[in-house]
C-alpha cells in the first residue's frame, strides 16, 4: 500500500506542480501588463501611412483633417493636407451560416472607409440556404456600387485553412481583414486598425473580442469571464513583453505579404489562426494588439456548441504545440520569450494535468495515513496556492479593473466577479476530461474535421433558443464519464466526513459542481436538436 501510496502522490504533486509553475507564468504576463497601462504612445493615423511600390500605381489621395500631412511623400504639396488610404482586401470564410451571415455583410458594408478603397469576399463554402441569401446580399451591395463577390469553391478542401488559402490570388488589398460569421464589426474598424501598419514591421493587428449576448446565460457570463483574460491580460502582456502572441482567427487585419512571408494558410492544423501567428513572428513581423478597439461577437448560448469549440480550440492546440514547438525553440528567440512562447502552445495541455490532479486527489485523500510515516501530511501542499492566487489576480483585474469592462459600476463588478469566479473554475474543472480527450488526439494526430460552432443570432435574453437544423449531438461517452465524475468527487467529499479529514473538500466540491453542470447542460441541450 506504502508503494500505491507514493505513486498517487507523486502523480498529484506533478500534475499540481505543472498547474502551479503554468499559473506563475501567467502572473508574470499581469506583470507586464499592469507595467506598461500608462504608456504615452503618438496617435496614429492615415497620415502616417506611406504607399508601397506595388501601390503606387493606384495611389489615392483623399482629404484630411487639417495638421495632417502624409509622411514620406514626394508628391508635390497638395492644397491641403492628405491621407492616404491604402486598398483593403475583406475576407469573410463561412460554412451554413443562415441565422447571422446577413448581419455579418451588413456591418462590413457600413465601414467608415472609402467605398473604392475595400473589396468584400464572402469565401462561401455551404451547402444549404445560406448559398441564396449570401447571393441576394451580393446583389444587393453591387447595385449599390460596393465591390463585394461571392467565392464558391469546387470542392472544400482544408476547411477554414483551405478557405482562405485558395482565397488569396482573388486578394487584391494591401491588407486582408477576417472575419468569422458570428462577429458584427464596428463602422470605425478600418479606421481604427490599419493606421498600426504605418511601422512596416507590425504584420498582423488583432482586435479585442467583446460580447454581444454575454449576459444571456450563466454558460455565456462564464465564456466572457475567461475571454476577457485572454484578451486583456494575456495578449496585452504577451505584447508589453516581446512575447509571441497570436491572431485569433477573426477580428484581425493581415498585411498581405506577412501570411506569404509565414508560408501561407496551412490546413493541417485545426487552429489554422495559432499555426501562421507563430511562423510569421518567426519570419520577423510583429503582433499588435488593440486592447482598446472592440470587436462584438456572439458567444455559444448551449453546452454542447461550447464543447464543440473547446475540442477544436485545444485540440487545434496541441498540434500547433507538436508542429511549431520545434521551431521556436531552434530560433534565435531569447530564452525568456522561448519559455512563454512554449506556454503558450501548451496552454490546452493545463486541462490534462487538472483532470489527473482532480482523479487522484481522492484516492490520496484515503491514502494519506500511508505517508504520514514519511512525514507527509496536507500541509505541504499549502505552497501551491501561489498558482491559485496568481489566478485570482489575473482574473480580477481583467474582469474589474480592464478595458473589457468599463461602463460598469466598480461594486457590480466586484459583486459579478466574487459570484461567477467559483462558478468558472468549477466550469473549467468539469471541462477537464472533454478537453484532456482533445488534448490526446491533438498530440497522437488523430485527425478529425474541423467543426463550427453554430450561432443563431441571438443578441439579448429575449431571444429564445429554438431547435435548428445546426444542433447536432447525442448522448456520448464523454458525456456518461462527466456525469459519473460527478457522482466520484462526491464520494470524495462523504470519504472526507468519514475520516474527518478536510483537505480536498472544496477541491472535490468545485469538481462535482463542475462535472455535474456540465453533464446537466450537455443532456438538457440535446432536446434542441431536430
Amino acid at each position: 500500500m506504502t508503494g500505491l501510496a507514493l505513486f498517487v502522490l507523486a502523480v498529484y504533486t506533478v500534475s499540481l506542480l505543472y498547474i502551479t509553475v503554468y499559473c506563475l507564468l501567467q502572473f508574470n504576463l499581469l506583470y507586464h501588463y499592469k507595467q506598461s497601462n500608462n504608456p504615452t504612445k503618438h496617435p496614429v493615423s492615415f497620415a502616417d501611412m506611406v504607399p508601397t511600390e506595388a501601390s503606387t500605381r493606384e495611389f489615392m489621395l483623399v482629404g484630411a483633417a487639417p495638421g495632417f500631412a502624409l509622411s514620406g511623400s514626394s508628391l508635390a504639396p497638395a492644397a491641403e493636407p492628405t491621407e492616404y488610404y491604402p486598398f483593403v482586401t475583406i475576407q469573410l470564410p463561412i460554412y451554413n451560416e443562415l441565422y447571422v451571415i446577413a448581419r455579418l455583410i451588413d456591418a462590413c458594408t457600413k465601414f467608415d472607409y472609402p467605398k473604392d478603397r475595400f473589396e468584400i469576399h464572402i469565401l462561401d463554402d455551404s451547402t444549404d440556404e445560406t448559398v441564396e441569401i449570401v447571393a441576394e446580399k451580393v446583389k444587393e451591395y453591387k447595385a449599390k456600387g460596393f465591390n463585394i463577390d461571392q467565392i464558391i469553391r469546387a470542392k472544400r478542401q482544408g476547411f477554414k485553412a483551405g478557405a482562405l488559402r485558395d482565397a488569396m490570388p482573388r486578394a487584391n488589398g494591401e491588407f486582408i481583414a477576417i472575419f468569422d460569421a458570428d462577429f458584427v464589426p464596428d463602422p470605425s474598424f478600418l479606421q481604427r486598425t490599419i493606421p498600426h501598419f504605418a511601422d512596416p514591421k507590425v504584420g498582423v493587428v488583432q482586435t479585442r473580442w467583446e460580447h454581444i449576448n454575454e449576459d444571456y446565460n450563466i454558460i455565456t457570463r462564464l465564456q466572457a469571464l475567461q475571454l476577457n483574460v485572454h484578451f486583456t491580460v494575456e495578449q496585452t502582456g504577451r505584447m508589453n513583453g516581446d512575447h509571441l502572441l497570436q491572431f485569433n482567427g477573426t477580428a484581425g487585419v493581415w498585411r498581405t505579404k506577412t501570411i506569404a512571408a509565414g508560408g501561407g494558410w496551412q490546413p493541417d492544423t485545426l487552429t489554422e489562426d495559432l499555426d501562421l501567428s507563430i511562423r510569421s513572428q518567426l519570419a520577423g513581423y510583429k503582433i499588435h494588439f488593440l486592447e482598446e478597439v472592440g470587436s462584438p461577437a456572439e458567444l455559444p448560448v448551449e453546452m454542447n456548441s461550447f464543447k464543440s469549440q473547446q475540442h477544436r480550440w485545444m485540440k487545434g492546440g496541441a498540434e500547433t504545440a507538436k508542429k511549431m514547438l520545434p521551431s521556436v525553440w531552434k530560433s534565435d528567440l531569447a530564452l525568456g520569450h522561448k519559455v512563454q512562447a512554449t506556454a503558450h502552445l501548451l496552454g490546452s495541455t493545463i486541462f490534462l494535468f487538472v483532470f489527473l490532479c482532480g482523479v487522484f486527489s481522492v484516492p490520496l485523500l484515503f491514502l494519506m495515513g500511508e505517508l504520514s510515516v514519511f512525514g507527509i501530511n496536507k500541509d505541504i501542499f499549502a505552497i501551491f496556492l501561489t498558482g491559485l492566487l496568481s489566478v485570482i489576480g489575473i482574473y480580477y483585474t481583467a474582469n474589474v479593473n480592464s478595458v473589457a469592462v468599463e461602463g460598469q459600476s466598480f461594486s457590480k463588478k466586484i459583486l459579478k466577479f466574487i459570484v461567477l469566479f467559483p462558478l468558472f473554475l468549477a466550469l473549467s474543472m468539469g471541462l477537464s476530461l472533454h478537453n484532456t480527450v482533445a488534448v490526446l488526439q491533438g498530440y497522437q494526430g488523430k485527425k478529425s474535421p474541423f467543426v463550427r460552432t453554430p450561432k443563431f443570432n441571438i443578441n439579448t435574453v429575449k431571444d429564445k433558443l429554438k431547435a435548428s437544423k445546426y444542433m447536432k449531438g447525442k448522448l456520448n461517452l464523454i458525456t456518461v464519464g462527466e456525469g459519473l465524475l460527478s457522482l466520484y468527487f462526491l464520494a470524495g467529499i462523504a470519504g472526507a466526513f468519514y475520516l474527518q479529514n478536510a483537505t480536498f473538500v472544496f477541491f472535490h466540491g468545485l469538481l462535482a459542481i463542475g462535472y455535474g453542470a456540465i453533464f446537466f447542460f450537455s443532456v438538457k441541450h440535446l432536446k434542441f436538436v431536430q
